[in-house]
């Protein structure tokens, strides 16, 4: 995603969770495998756009199967699932499956297609950013002087980024896709951080992965992906030319292991850690986007743009930890 939905469950930290004892090991752990997990599946779902899935249909996909693997988990879990209760419920319901599984899915497919992924992911992560702007001129909440730091920085590596001394190189499409994925994670976020709910946050997340397929089916229809022969083997492209895959097995990939599993690794890491350090760790993932990008899709990044990537992902830590006051923007890392 950003790690959220990357790429992302929706302000887990505002829900209640389980007392038991801490372990920042294993919360490390796993938020390592969620995020790796994520990365990987930058590249099947780039495969699977390759082999003719749009971004649309492909985000549908995404969402509807997600929703069917949680629905299922939270029929078989111990809390009973019921409907959102009154109109502010509902609307933070409808507003966490739009903002932070439909938009952020949707756009981040369009940016992945369209730049190296390691860049279509930082866009995206840098959220955060938004956010602390967002506190600090519209909530009046008081925030470190950091904050002006962690803008600059990242400004300043965007420019590097987009190398701007040579009219802006990369795709313009791919680059408003990326900044309109950072809006709507970073619009997710602060709704979430301003709600309260008494459901488990898989219950919450379900729903919301619920709201986004009926969304995109709405939209595009899940049927579109049988317009594309999902029996044909397709080539995993770059460096793995020589093999290939069904694209049934890619899409189920997608789903299960690219979605699912880092989804519950970073939500059982919330057990050890808190969001903000969740959130963190998980700036690994435009890192481990660069390093998939240059060894999977031999993406050749300058140095200005390593040291560009560099320096954004320092303003987005300081971002992260620039405000003050209790409610913090404690979000985990986001589902990409």
């Amino acid at each position: 995603m950003p790690t959220a939905l990357r790429d992302g469950p929706p302000a887990l930290a505002t829900l209640p969770r389980v007392s038991r004892a801490r372990q920042p090991r294993t919360g490390y752990l796993l938020v390592g495998c969620g995020a790796l997990l994520f990365v990987l599946n930058a590249g099947v779902s780039r495969v699977i756009q390759a082999a003719g899935v749009d971004a649309m249909t492909l985000t549908t996909v995404r969402c509807t199967g997600t929703a069917v693997v949680l629905m299922a988990f939270a029929l078989l879990s111990r809390d009973r699932l019921r409907l959102p209760r009154g109109v502010r419920e509902t609307a933070v319901v409808l507003g966490f499956g739009l903002t932070g599984v439909a938009a952020v899915q949707y756009f981040y497919f369009v940016a992945i297609g369209r730049l190296p992924v390691g860049i279509a992911l930082l866009l995206e992560f840098t959220a955060p950013v938004l956010v602390a702007l967002f506190a600090r001129f519209v909530y009046r909440e008081p925030v470190r002087n950091r904050v002006w730091l962690a803008i600059g920085l990242s400004l300043g590596g965007l420019a590097l980024v987009a190398q701007v001394w040579s009219g802006l190189t990369l795709d313009t499409v791919g680059v408003l896709a990326g900044l309109a994925a950072a809006v709507s994670l970073a619009t997710y976020f602060l709704l979430g951080e301003h709600s309260v709910s008494d459901e488990s946050p898989l219950h919450v997340i379900a729903k919301a992965f619920v709201v986004a397929a009926v969304f995109w089916n709405l939209v595009r229809p899940v049927s579109g992906l049988f317009d594309t022969d999902l029996t044909a083997a397709r080539s995993l492209g770059g460096a793995l030319d020589g093999l290939s895959a069904p694209a049934w097995l890619l899409v189920l990939w997608m789903v299960l292991l690219g979605t699912v599993a880092p989804f519950f690794a970073e939500l059982s890491a919330l057990r050890h850690l808190t969001a903000t350090e969740v959130t963190v760790v998980g700036m690994v993932e435009p890192v481990g986007a660069v390093i998939l990008g240059w060894l999977w899709f031999r993406e050749a990044l300058t140095f200005a743009q390593v040291c560009g990537i560099a320096l954004v992902l320092t303003g987005i830590v300081l971002a992260q930890t620039a405000r003050t006051a209790a409610r913090r923007a404690e979000t985990p890392a986001t589902l990409t």
